[in-house]
C-alpha cells in the first residue's frame, strides 16, 4: 500500500498563505524566517483535514508553505517568468489576491481571528459550506461553515421573528415579499429563514446582531448563497436587483399584509 500523502490544498488554506505573500510585497516565503514557520501551525491547526493526514510529517510544514508561497506568485497575472505547476486553485487565489485584493485579505484576517478565538475549531461542518467547484470562493470553505451555522441557530432565527412582530414589521422574504402563511395557511405562521446582509469576511466575526439579518424564502435564501461569476454571497437587495434586471418581469406576490403577521 503506497505511503499517505498530504491532503490537496484548500481555498481557506491558500487564502492565508497569499494573505502572507501579498503583506511580504509578493516575495517568497522562506523557511527560515519565523513568520513561516507561524503560519505554518496555523494551517496545521485549520479544522478542514481528518486526524490521519494531520499526523504527517510534511503536513503543511514550514518547507510546504514556502513553496507554495512560490507557487502563488509565479501564477500571479502578469508574471514574466515561467509559471510553476501550482495547479487551477492556485492561479484563481493569485488572480483574486490580484483583482480583489483588500477583499481577500479581510477575508484572512476574519479566519485567523475564528481560530485564534476557538470558534471555528468548535463548528461542524454544515451543508452547503462548498460550492459545485469544492469550495467557497472569496469567503472561503470555513467562513461559509460559520455563517451557515448561525443562519440555522434557531434560538436566533426565533429572536428575529419576535422583534418583527413587537416593532409591526411583516414575516415576509425580503427578496419576493413571499408569504408562506398565505400559501400555506396556519402551516406556514411565522415559518422563514434568515440571511446575514454581509458575509463574514466583511462583518468580521463577532456576535451576529438581529440587525444583520434579513428575512428570506428557502429559494431566494440558496439564491443568495449560490456560487455564480465568482460570488458566493449576495444581499437581499442585491438579488432583488438581479431579479428586477430579467428581461422576463419577475412578480412579486403578497406585497401587502397585516402588521406584525
Amino acid at each position: 500500500m503506497p505511503p499517505m500523502r498530504s491532503p490537496s490544498w484548500t481555498w481557506d488554506e491558500l487564502l492565508l498563505i497569499c494573505s502572507r505573500v501579498v503583506e511580504n510585497d509578493w516575495r517568497q516565503l522562506r523557511v527560515y524566517q519565523p513568520a513561516t514557520e507561524q503560519l505554518a501551525d496555523l494551517l496545521q491547526s485549520l479544522p478542514l483535514h481528518d486526524s490521519a493526514a494531520r499526523a504527517l510529517p510534511e503536513f503543511r510544514s514550514a518547507a510546504s508553505v514556502s513553496r507554495k508561497s512560490a507557487d502563488l506568485i509565479t501564477n500571479r497575472p502578469g508574471y514574466a517568468r515561467q509559471a510553476t505547476r501550482g495547479g487551477h486553485l492556485t492561479a484563481l487565489i493569485a488572480e483574486a489576491f490580484t483583482t480583489r485584493r483588500s477583499e481577500m485579505m479581510e477575508a484572512a484576517r476574519a479566519i485567523e481571528s475564528g481560530i485564534s478565538s476557538g470558534e471555528l475549531v468548535k463548528i461542524p461542518p454544515q451543508p452547503d459550506e462548498v460550492d459545485t467547484a469544492g469550495y467557497a470562493a472569496r469567503e472561503g470553505r470555513l467562513l461559509a461553515r460559520w455563517a451557515i451555522f448561525r443562519e440555522r441557530n434557531p434560538a436566533l432565527r426565533s429572536r428575529k421573528i419576535a422583534e418583527a412582530k413587537r416593532l409591526g414589521r411583516c414575516i415576509r422574504c425580503d427578496v419576493c415579499r413571499f408569504r408562506f402563511v398565505d400559501t400555506y395557511g396556519p402551516i406556514g405562521q411565522d415559518y422563514i429563514e434568515v440571511h446575514h446582509i454581509q458575509p463574514l469576511h466583511i462583518s468580521g466575526p463577532r456576535e451576529t446582531r438581529l440587525d444583520d439579518l434579513a428575512f428570506v424564502c428557502a429559494n431566494c435564501h440558496r439564491m443568495c448563497h449560490r456560487s455564480h461569476l465568482g460570488a458566493t454571497w449576495r444581499t437581499p437587495e442585491a438579488l432583488r436587483t438581479m431579479m428586477s434586471n430579467l428581461q422576463t418581469p419577475v412578480t412579486v406576490a403578497n406585497t401587502d399584509c397585516a402588521a406584525g403577521s
